[in-house]
């Protein structure tokens, strides 16, 4: 029996069926996920965003923030409906050059790996404050940031002094603000500013030369005062010697003066903001007290970025960990959204990057997630004063790129008993051999 050939207009008929079954299915499959955190509250202050919503990622970028995404579009779903969920951290003050071999040295035994001492914390982003100066910055390029097993990205602040923080010495001297402009512009993939400190002397050198750097490379600078002398008072660096997007960092460190007799915050701090300038936390393991925190957040005075001068003397003292330090200003009073405002979308205001540090649909998918741990909670400042409040962060989940590099919490894991009998063993490589009955 001959099968009938179809006519002409019968080909036609299939053939246009065929191409709108085509177009039906493809937005289903343009729109597959990676991943979807599902049912999180998001703080993405960059956004305003403060609510539950669900964050999908493709390809290592968010993909769609919105307040229900069907999961059956997403190859995996996990569920962060208990966690905060929010951009990744940005952590303008740490010192992760740890490989100078220079024993006691900031920029050597004191420095720290960066994922193991950051990631957890949810900092994705950290910015190294001056480790290296203009004659080693490359050496460290080369050995930390550019190492491809690190997963935190690594950006950079070049020490005004050519060794940077050797010791305290080499920072006495050895400024060369063009050849700092030089390498911020061969650099410019990291190098984000310029960073002057611990100088002991009663002149500004240390600081006009950081200033000379980034006015001609057009960075920031950061100055970690030093040494508070009567012939350069902390308040003339910050109104008449800083440029507006400067930062002064170490900003509650025990002599800056935040308050007069009478409890009230000094005008000449609300004076320096007006002109443009930044101020920056950087915990440090001697750099903040909360005699002078406490009252700068009661009287809604708060810090531009929140850091941790992250070493191993701060980490392993009363500053801890970003997460920590966030927990402290959440405890004096400040609320929850600008503590994230000042973790994530400020700090990377400051150091001109404004693709990170928020969730908007084609930037990265650097992402955190925190649970917020009800109690009695006690926390340090760096010389022995403790404060308690009811909350305490703590990071369960972070989010490099799109790829899970912290679970606390194993929400990637699978029940074993699930698995197959002999998971765990390397097929065709490995054998459970048993002993002999």
């Amino acid at each position: 029996m001959r099968t009938k050939q179809p006519t002409n207009g019968t080909r036609w008929y299939r053939l246009a069926m065929l191409l709108l079954m085509t177009l039906a299915t493809a937005p289903a499959q343009q729109s597959q996920y990676d991943l979807l955190l599902k049912g999180g509250y998001v703080i993405d202050p960059r956004n305003g965003i403060s609510g539950r919503r669900d964050v999908a990622i493709t390809g290592g970028v968010i993909a769609a923030v919105e307040e229900s995404i069907d999961a059956s579009r997403a190859v995996r779903t996990v569920d962060v409906s208990e966690l905060y969920i929010t951009p990744g951290l940005v952590d303008l003050h740490v010192h992760v050059f740890s490989t100078t071999n220079i024993p006691d040295a900031w920029a050597g035994d004191n420095s720290l790996q960066p994922d193991v001492n950051l990631l957890p914390s949810g900092v994705t982003t950290a910015v190294d404050a001056g480790s290296s100066g203009w004659r080693n910055f490359e050496f460290f390029r080369h050995t930390v940031i550019d190492k491809p097993n690190v997963q935190t990205r690594i950006l950079a602040l070049i020490n005004i002094a050519g060794l940077g923080m050797i010791t305290d010495l080499p920072e006495q001297g050895d400024f060369n603000a063009e050849e700092v402009a030089r390498l911020a512009a061969k650099h410019k993939d990291v190098v984000v500013g310029v960073k002057s400190a611990h100088y002991q002397l009663p002149d500004w050198k240390s600081v006009d030369e950081a200033l000379k750097a980034g006015t001609t490379a057009n960075i920031p600078v950061m100055v970690d005062f030093g040494f508070f002398l009567p012939e350069r008072p902390f308040y003339e660096l910050v109104l008449e010697r800083l440029r507006p997007g400067d930062m002064p960092t170490h900003v509650f460190r025990g002599p800056v003066p935040w308050v007069d007799a009478n409890g009230k915050l000094y005008d000449y701090l609300s004076q320096a903001r007006d002109r443009g300038i930044k101020f920056d936390v950087g915990h440090g393991g001697g750099s903040f007290v909360f005699r002078s925190a406490v009252p700068a957040v009661q009287q809604g005075f708060y810090p531009d970025s929140i850091s941790t001068d992250l070493h191993v003397g701060s980490a392993m003292g009363g500053m801890m960990d970003m997460q920590t330090t966030m927990s402290k200003f959440l405890a004096m009073g400040m609320p929850l959204d600008a503590v994230i405002e000042a973790s994530t979308w400020n700090p990377a205001q400051q150091i001109h990057r404004e693709e990170l540090g928020h969730l908007t649909p084609g930037a990265v998918a650097d992402i955190a997630g925190f649970r917020i741990l009800e109690g009695r909670h006690r926390y340090r400042d760096a010389s022995n004063g403790v404060l308690e409040g009811p909350q305490r962060l703590f990071c369960e989940l972070t989010l490099r790129a799109g790829r899970i590099v912290w679970d606390w919490n194993s929400v990637v894991g699978v029940d074993y008993e699930s698995l197959p009998p002999e998971y765990g063993v390397r097929e065709g490589v490995d054998q459970i051999i048993p002993p002999p009955q």
